[in-house]
C-alpha cells in the first residue's frame, strides 16, 4: 500500500506557471484614482516582481539561486494519501494531500518568499518589509531574507502578535524585527493607535504600514498573496503535484484548498486549471474554502477595492468585504484578509471556481478529528478546507461513484496548539 509519493530533487520544476494568458478573458487592470499609487508601486516593489505581475509569458524560468534555496528548505514536498480519513468518510473519496507543511517554515509561503526576496536583493536594497497575519508569511520572509543576506521588518497583525508568540519567536530566530500592527513606526499606525490604543489590527492595516515603512526608509516591500506574481511563484507546488498525481495513476476530480488572499489554493489549482482552459474542456471541480467570520468569497462583492486600509496602493477588481473591514480576532489569522486575488476573483465570477465558508469552531473540530485519524496537525487555516471533504463524499455516495480529491495541505498547526486549545476547550 503506497501512502507517499516523492519526487527526486532533480525533478523539481524549473519554471513557474503564469495563468494570465489562459484566463477566459483579460484581467481587469489596477486603478490608480489618486494618480500616486503606481508611483508607490514602482518605488517599493522589486522591479522584476512588478514586471512579472503584468507578463503574459505562460512559463517563467526560476532563477538558479531560487532553485538552490527551494531545495535547501525542503522542496519538492511529498504527496500523501489520507487512507484512514478515506475510511472515515466511507471510502467514497481518494484523498491526496500536497504537504506544504513539510517545508522548513511549515507552510506554502516560503515558495514565493524566496523569489520576492531574491528579486529585492537584485535591486540592491538592504532590507525588505512585509505584513503577516497568522505568522506563516512573516516566518517565510524572515527565513528567505536570512538566506539571501537581507534584513526583514515584519508588521504582524496585533491580534496575532499576542495570540501567536511562537510564530513571532520563529521570525526573530531568523533575524527579523517583528512589530505589532498598528505600530508606532509609521504615521498610519500612530494615527490608528491614537484613535484606539487597543486596536486589534488587520492585514489591510499591516500592508499599509509595511508599504509606508519601505517607501520612507528605502527598502522593498514583498507581498505575500493576492497579486498574480506571488501566485505564480507559488505554482511550484501545483507543478510538483501534477507530476505526483501522474505517479498515483489517478487524476483529481476535485482540487480543494483554503483561501486567505488566494495564493495557496491558486498555486495548487492553476497548473491543473490552466491546462483545461487552454483545451477548452472542464473535467474537474475547483472548490475554495474560507472563514465565515471573514466571508469575502460568499458575501463579498466583486468590485474595485483597495488592497490596503490606508488606500496607498492601486485598486484591484476582486471579491471584497471592504478595505476598512476589521475582522474579529479569529485564530486562523491568514484568513482575515478582506479581499480575494484578482485572478481567482475573475474565475469565481465565471463560476469556474466555487466558494465555501466555514466557521472557526466547525473547522477546528475537523482539525481535531483529522489529527486523531491521520496524525498530522493542520494549521488553523488549512482546517477550513477539511469540511469540503464530507460534501464531496456525500455527493459520491448519492451518485454511487468514487471521487479523487487533491487537497492543498497548506501548513501545520504545531505552533498553534494554544489557539486550538482555547476554541476546543482543552484543560
Amino acid at each position: 500500500m503506497v501512502l507517499r509519493y516523492d519526487l527526486h530533487q532533480d525533478e523539481i520544476p524549473k519554471e513557474w506557471y503564469n495563468i494570465l494568458p489562459d484566463l477566459p478573458e483579460p484581467l481587469p487592470p489596477p486603478l490608480d484614482e489618486t494618480g500616486k499609487s503606481f508611483e508607490v508601486l514602482k518605488k517599493v516593489l522589486p522591479s522584476e516582481v512588478l514586471r512579472l505581475e503584468f507578463s503574459n509569458d505562460r512559463y517563467v524560468k526560476v532563477p538558479e539561486e531560487v532553485v538552490e534555496r527551494y531545495l535547501q528548505v525542503g522542496r519538492p514536498t511529498p504527496l500523501i494519501r489520507a487512507r484512514r480519513l478515506e475510511d472515515k468518510l466511507g471510502n467514497r473519496v481518494r484523498i491526496f494531500m500536497k504537504m506544504e507543511s513539510h517545508t522548513y517554515t511549515g507552510s506554502h509561503k516560503i515558495n514565493s518568499a524566496l523569489a520576492h526576496v531574491y528579486y529585492a536583493k537584485k535591486d540592491g536594497v538592504n532590507f525588505v518589509t512585509t505584513e503577516t497575519g497568522a505568522g506563516q508569511w512573516g516566518s517565510s520572509v524572515s527565513l528567505a531574507s536570512a538566506l539571501f543576506g537581507l534584513k526583514a521588518y515584519v508588521f504582524m497583525v496585533r491580534a496575532s502578535y499576542f495570540a501567536k508568540p511562537y510564530r513571532r519567536y520563529m521570525m526573530q530566530m531568523y533575524g527579523a524585527e517583528v512589530h505589532p500592527s498598528p505600530s508606532d513606526l509609521t504615521e498610519f499606525g500612530r494615527k490608528l493607535l491614537r484613535e484606539n490604543p487597543q486596536h486589534s489590527g488587520s492585514l489591510g492595516i499591516a500592508i499599509s504600514e509595511a508599504v509606508e515603512y519601505a517607501a520612507e526608509k528605502g527598502g522593498k516591500y514583498v507581498v505575500g498573496s493576492v497579486v498574480n506574481s506571488d501566485i505564480m511563484f507559488k505554482t511550484i507546488a501545483g507543478l510538483e503535484a501534477k507530476k505526483q498525481m501522474e505517479m498515483t495513476g489517478y487524476d483529481p476530480d476535485f482540487v480543494i484548498g483554503v483561501v486567505g488572499g488566494g495564493s495557496n489554493f491558486a498555486a495548487l489549482a492553476y497548473p491543473f486549471l490552466g491546462e483545461e482552459l487552454r483545451k477548452g474542456e472542464r473535467k474537474r471541480r475547483y472548490i475554495a474554502a474560507g472563514s465565515s467570520e471573514v466571508p469575502k468569497m460568499t458575501k463579498g462583492e466583486y468590485k474595485y477595492d483597495y488592497p490596503d486600509t490606508a488606500k496607498i496602493l492601486p485598486k484591484l477588481k476582486m471579491y471584497s468585504i471592504g478595505s476598512d473591514f476589521v475582522p474579529p480576532p479569529v485564530y486562523a489569522g491568514g484568513l482575515r484578509y478582506h479581499g480575494v486575488a484578482p485572478t481567482l476573483s475573475l474565475l469565481m465570477s465565471k463560476g469556474i471556481v466555487e466558494a465555501r465558508d466555514y466557521s472557526q469552531e466547525e473547522s477546528f473540530r475537523w482539525a481535531k478529528m483529522f489529527s486523531e485519524i491521520e496524525g498530522w496537525i493542520p494549521a488553523p487555516e488549512t482546517s477550513h478546507a477539511l469540511p469540503i471533504l464530507k460534501e464531496i463524499a456525500d455527493e459520491a455516495r448519492q451518485k454511487n461513484v468514487t471521487y479523487t480529491v487533491l487537497l492543498s495541505f497548506s501548513g501545520h498547526g504545531l505552533l498553534d496548539l494554544a489557539n486550538f486549545a482555547d476554541v476546543l476547550g482543552f484543560k
